[in-house]
């Protein structure tokens, strides 16, 4: 049996519901909205690690889940804690449920997509640049730095220069521009990362085991994600076929990085030199497999539900 845990609603478990529905695949939709009502235990035995959770009035044994997809979203964020007060039972509740159940997949030994230690390299974009790299991937010219004359002579050198978040927090990708030179004293408060702005296409690669999936993405905004908001139109997604080396070296990173699922940000530039940006440990390919068609949940349906890779 799989366990898909999270929002129902959300579309990328949406998604790989709707596929193991039509594989027939026994599967349980842990709500997290619904904590209160879903008593959830389990215990360590020597190597065994045995529970049960009850939902809708049936037990179900942990023994029996095969595999977990989850995209737990922080608790305190839920609608069913707002207006708690802080140390309310409700709210501790909350806290120890997610606990409980973020904790059992960590140490299951079943197949997770993904599980939280190695999800933490996107927490630091330089190291995870160090596995990036190793993998024979380009990388942009960066400085991570709250010097704001350390960043004046970065932009002098390059001309062009990019600037985002360091840490894992969505920011949105923005080319420095005269208005941010004349504010560069505020990075003496929280360090940025600028890096060299690299011409090229944009590429998403998502991996799931052995299976590759590309999309290609045509835009005039710096971060394709906000295309519309930025530059007043949306991007232009299309399916691509990588070489196989390139999709064996896209395989290969996520596998280094601990990631049955990984959305792989590439940027091709007109030489055919391959910059990898970034590796995104919970990706929402929802978007692009709408706007595609690839398969994506189908091939995460069959990651979760075999006994091997999918490929």
């Amino acid at each position: 049996m799989i366990l898909l845990c999270g929002i129902p609603t959300e579309s990328p478990l949406a998604l790989v519901r709707d596929r193991l529905d039509g594989m027939r695949t026994p599967y349980v939709m842990l709500s997290q909205r619904r904590f209160a009502e879903i008593p959830f235990h389990f215990e360590v035995s020597g190597d065994s690690v045995t529970g049960s959770f009850t939902l809708d009035g049936r037990r179900y044994l942990l023994e029996n889940i095969l595999g977990v997809y989850t995209r737990i979203m922080d608790y305190q964020s839920l609608p069913e804690l707002s207006g708690e007060p802080s140390g309310s039972k409700r709210r501790l509740l909350a806290r120890d449920w997610h606990d409980a159940v973020s904790r059992w997949y960590e140490i299951a030994p079943i197949r997770v997509v993904n599980r939280a230690g190695p999800m933490g390299s996107n927490s630091s974009k330089p190291f995870q640049a160090q596995a990036i790299t190793r993998r024979g991937f380009f990388t942009p010219e960066t400085l991570i730095t709250s010097d704001p004359a350390l960043a004046r002579e970065f932009v002098n050198e390059h001309q062009r220069v990019i600037y985002k978040s360091i840490s894992g927090v969505r920011s949105i990708v923005q080319e420095v521009d005269a208005a941010d030179l004349r504010r560069l004293e505020l990075i003496r408060s929280c360090p940025v990362q600028f890096q060299a702005y690299v011409d090229g296409r944009n590429v998403r690669v998502h991996t799931v085991g052995d299976a590759v999936f590309a999309t290609g993405i045509t835009t005039t905004a710096t971060d394709y994600r906000y295309a519309h908001k930025t530059a007043g139109h949306s991007a232009d997604l299309e399916e691509v076929h990588l070489s196989d080396d390139l999709a064996a070296q896209c395989v290969a990173l996520a596998r280094d990085l601990e990631l049955p699922f990984a959305g792989i940000d590439l940027k091709v530039t007109p030489d055919e030199r391959v910059y990898c940006l970034e590796v995104n440990p919970s990706p929402a390919y929802s978007y692009y497999e709408s706007h595609t068609g690839q398969p994506i949940s189908a091939a995460l349906a069959r990651y979760l539900s075999a006994g091997q890779s999918v490929g």
